[in-house]
């Protein structure tokens, strides 16, 4: 790498970052002295510093939590486990545990959702009796709020509750508000995809008399793939976005749980804490989505280049056989090489 790319690659990865992140504590230090309150002798608005003190013990062990037999190895590992641990001593769950407890909900509503919004994205799109049928129903219902959706996901709950009692409502009721306010962006997304497939390439399938099933996974599913990632990333925001809103109406666990409580409690340093957490966390799901948006075309094709290959192997001698089966990653790549000069060639 030469000296100008390194110096570049620092800037714009660590220090014009570094430089946002400073801008803006300093923005937070301004707010802690603005709303500096001098009859209670403290500030209304914690200070990062004040923010540190009160949240640390919600995700750093104290030093009373190790004993003198630890070793190095356990205590990383004691160190590692105690945010996702619950501190019995004074009756609180580490902010770990909370978030874990969050996402677990957000993953099941969001599968919920992506299962049942990518079919009805492709007959949206792909169905103009379906389009008109139901499209402005999804419009009506899309904008409406998850504040609203949480009360209604309670009255399918209790029907639910009346065959299977040992379902636990609160959480029910979250991953239903989860799916019913993440499922939008999919649908639409999917659709917008299906619109957009060229019709050259329609005519190509008529031509060849593909069957629906190849239609879909050669055609449309290609083509709509760009689009469908797009939703699935917008609605992975939403799903984190709701289940926050959702856990301070529930009132029980989780980190929106968590942030209500400290709210009542009028303890906002670990109130603000979460809340950068929050966004943390979302930041991660959504360069998680980004990686696997990238790598979507390579994961697909993993199981037609093993498949070619093990064609390949088929119609080899036996004598080269063994020599071949030992090196199949390596024929795999060569069977989408020859493909690839074949198709350019073309």
């Amino acid at each position: 790498m030469k000296p100008f790319k390194i110096q570049k690659f620092i800037a714009d990865n660590i220090f014009l970052p570094s430089v946002g992140v400073g801008i803006c504590l300093l923005f937070w230090c301004f707010l802690s002295w603005v709303t500096w309150d001098e009859a209670a002798g403290q500030s209304d608005f914690p200070s990062p510093m004040t923010t540190w003190e009160e949240s640390s013990k919600y995700w750093i062990a104290p030093p009373a939590t190790y004993s003198e037999e630890m070793g190095f190895g356990a205590r990383m590992m004691h160190l590692a486990s105690y945010p996702f641990s619950r501190n019995e001593d004074e009756g609180f769950d580490g902010l770990g545990l909370e978030v874990w407890r969050s996402l677990k909900l957000v993953g099941m509503g969001y599968c919920v959702a992506i299962l049942a919004a990518i079919p009805i994205g492709f007959l949206l799109g792909g169905s103009q009796g379906f389009a008109k049928m139901f499209d402005p129903i999804f419009q009506i219902l899309r904008p409406i709020s998850p504040l609203a959706w949480f009360p209604l996901a309670g009255l399918l709950v209790v029907a639910i509750r009346r065959y299977n009692e040992e379902v636990d409502a609160t959480q029910l009721q979250c991953v239903v508000t989860i799916a019913m306010c993440s499922i939008w962006p999919t649908i639409l997304n999917t659709a917008v995809g299906v619109r957009a497939v060229p019709q050259d390439y329609l005519n190509v399938a008529k031509v060849l008399r593909l069957s629906p099933l190849k239609l879909f996974s050669r055609i449309l599913l290609p083509a709509t793939l760009p689009y469908m990632f797009t939703g699935f990333r917008l609605s992975l925001g939403i799903a984190w976005l709701v289940i926050v809103a959702a856990e301070m109406l529930s009132g029980k666990n989780g980190i929106g749980a968590f942030v209500n409580i400290q709210y009542q409690s009028s303890t906002y340093g670990p109130m603000i804490a979460a809340v950068i957490l929050i966004g943390f966390v979302g930041f991660v799901l959504d360069r998680f989505m980004t990686v696997i948006e990238k790598n979507a075309t390579f994961l697909l094709s993993c199981p037609s280049i093993v498949f070619r290959a093990m064609q390949g192997l088929r119609l080899q001698p036996r004598s080269t056989r063994s020599i071949a089966s030992s090196s199949l990653g390596a024929h795999a790549v060569a069977v989408v090489l020859s493909q690839e000069n074949s198709d350019a060639t073309a």
